[in-house]
């Protein structure tokens, strides 16, 4: 018998078949115990406050902040892209009970989702974080008595950077931004077209057919002039006064901060190939110029590309983190006090005993902690001298100085996606980061509260 073409079963059923599927939502679900265990109250509050603190006016329909705020956490318990968020809060009911969206049939897109992420970026989200932290403190499932620091890298999803590969960039994008930026930019794209046709060309013989370092430095010194007389006129077109429409202004932005970025960017490119030298805080990327190169001293990775965090692990695992702005804001040497302003400002006072490995240790930061008020400065020693607690003290603090490392590889996994954030600024790597470490803390805090009261936690 010949099979019908059309989808389904050829046994056609009496009654269609509900798209409505009506199924209980299991209460130890541990999106549901999330939602019930917080005050939504208290942390709609906060939200409101760090929304109203970026806006420049309040005009406008008022945000739904319960749902996003829930979004926001769904976000954070396991990396997913925001299309994938938004399909979740759309047909999965856990997360709809999280994002109080059982009674309704309405449900965010991914571009409220992302949008709503970019208003509150790294400082908002670290406020949430703050939050979640101080509710496992009050829950007695984290001991602030006894901290621990550290620092890490969050690399940035770039390329591994060069100066070939960056003035490659500069052209592409350049190209691609003047095609939409308005009419002075339209006409210096279409005027440099041989320009961008002959940078091609060298970047195809430089990664194909160059060999020795003599012939890549002549054409490195080859693109560089080709890239300043580009540069030069990309800047005339840029000053040319234009009305734009709504989308051109994005690109001219665009424009514009590729213009300046490259305006630091050339001379320590010309630095490099007159001394052979890497010139103080080189741009590492065209797009992100606030990323930096951070020297691990590891074996495998001995320099990472992206930017430097500073963590603090409370007694009982959960973390705080802060994010640098530049390589030497958190060196070891001052986040080892930074870290215990962070836990008096949170806490009003400071920890009973603080570790930190021996990058942080010197006689002038045992003495700015003794007089913060930490009892127990674990500062592991440099040379010979001596560590300033007991034998007894010393073992519990070297055990608790080892779990950071542990708290620091799991933010760093594909579940909580730390490292090569989905970001295009420096920014939202700061927001991502500091998500990556709200899921953390929120996904330990239902498994001790489930624990607590005796509850398998489910999903």
């Amino acid at each position: 018998m010949k099979k019908d073409a059309r989808g389904g079963s050829r046994q056609p059923e009496l009654f269609p078949r509900s798209k409505r599927p009506t199924i209980p939502i299991d209460p130890n679900h541990r999106l549901v115990l999330l939602a019930d265990e917080i005050d939504w109250t208290e942390l709609e509050e906060r939200v409101e406050q760090i929304r109203m603190s970026k806006l420049t006016s309040a005009a406008g329909r008022p945000p739904h902040l319960r749902t996003l705020t829930g979004a926001l956490l769904l976000k954070a318990t396991r990396d997913m892209t925001w299309r994938e968020a938004e399909d979740l809060i759309r047909y999965y009911a856990p997360a709809r009970y999280l994002c109080g969206l059982t009674e309704t049939e309405w449900s965010p897109d991914h571009t409220t989702l992302h949008d709503f992420a970019v208003l509150l970026g790294e400082e908002g989200v670290r406020l949430i974080n703050e939050y979640a932290v101080k509710w496992a403190v009050d829950e007695k499932l984290a001991d602030p008595s006894v901290a621990v620091g550290d620092t890490t890298a969050q690399e940035a999803a770039i390329p591994y950077p060069n100066e070939m590969g960056l003035m490659a960039a500069f052209m592409n994008s350049v190209s691609a931004a003047s095609k939409r930026g308005g009419t002075a930019l339209k006409a210096f794209a279409a005027k440099a077209v041989t320009k961008f046709k002959a940078a091609k060309e060298k970047i195809r013989r430089y990664r194909l057919f160059t060999k020795t370092r003599e012939a890549r430095l002549k054409l490195l010194t080859e693109m560089a002039n080709l890239v300043e007389v580009t540069q030069t006129q990309f800047g005339h077109a840029l000053e040319a006064r234009q009305q734009v429409a709504k989308y051109s202004k994005v690109a001219q932005a665009k424009a514009a901060h590729l213009h300046e970025t490259m305006k630091k960017l050339l001379p320590q490119i010309r630095y490099w190939l007159k001394t052979g030298k890497v010139a103080a805080d080189k741009i590492i990327n065209i797009h992100m110029p606030e990323l930096y190169s951070i020297v691990r001293g590891k074996l495998a990775k001995p320099v990472e590309f992206g930017l430097s965090w500073g963590v603090t692990r409370l007694r009982g695992g959960f973390l705080l983190v802060t994010m640098a702005r530049d390589r030497r804001e958190l060196v070891d040497t001052k986040f080892a006090v930074r870290a215990v302003d962070q836990c008096m400002a949170l806490f009003g006072k400071a920890p009973h005993a603080f570790a930190y490995d021996r990058g942080g240790y010197s006689l002038e930061n045992v003495a700015a902690l003794k007089k913060r008020g930490v009892r127990e400065v674990g500062l592991a020693p440099l040379g010979r001298n001596d560590w300033a607690v007991g034998a007894k003290m010393k073992e519990k603090l070297v055990r608790e100085r080892a779990l950071v490392e542990a708290g620091i590889g799991t933010l760093k996994s594909r579940r909580y996606g730390f490292n090569r954030p989905r970001a295009r600024s420096a920014d939202m790597m700061g927001a991502y980061g500091q998500l990556a470490v709200l899921g953390f803390n929120i996904n330990k805090l239902v498994r001790g509260l489930a624990a607590r009261n005796e509850i398998e936690a489910v999903g």
